[in-house]
């Protein structure tokens, strides 16, 4: 079981990636509506990947991953920003970020977050 969380305080940008992704049988999808409420879930909950929008309302999606990192240094992240490819592997360099995503993430990024986290994880 691969277990994935969803953090954006903007349902609509996740719609196409949550119903992609609720189309593999071994994916529990769990949800966050901001940074904060994230970091309340990861301590208790084993969470293989965390899926952020860019502006969590509360903090970027950068920022929550810093703050992942200081809790659970094994997590896989994915982050979704507008910034020029360049750019954001600069904006993120050292964090370990599995994949940039773009605005609105859909089944062709679905497929590519999947593929790239079983590799990862020996799968």
């Amino acid at each position: 079981m691969v277990r994935l969380l969803l953090v954006g305080r903007d349902k609509n940008n996740f719609e196409d990636l949550k119903s992609a992704l609720k189309g593999y049988e071994d994916i529990e999808l769990g949800l966050s509506e901001s940074g904060e409420q994230a970091l309340a879930i990861i301590p208790g909950k084993a969470v293989d990947l965390v899926i952020a929008d860019e502006d969590l309302g509360d903090m970027t999606g950068l920022e929550l991953v810093k703050r992942i990192l200081k809790i659970n240094f094994m997590i896989n992240f994915a982050v979704v920003s507008g910034l020029p490819h360049d750019e954001f592997h600069e904006a993120s360099e050292g964090l370990g970020i599995m994949l940039q995503l773009p605005k609105r993430p859909g089944e062709k990024d679905a497929e590519e977050l999947i593929k790239t986290l079983k590799l990862i994880k020996g799968m």
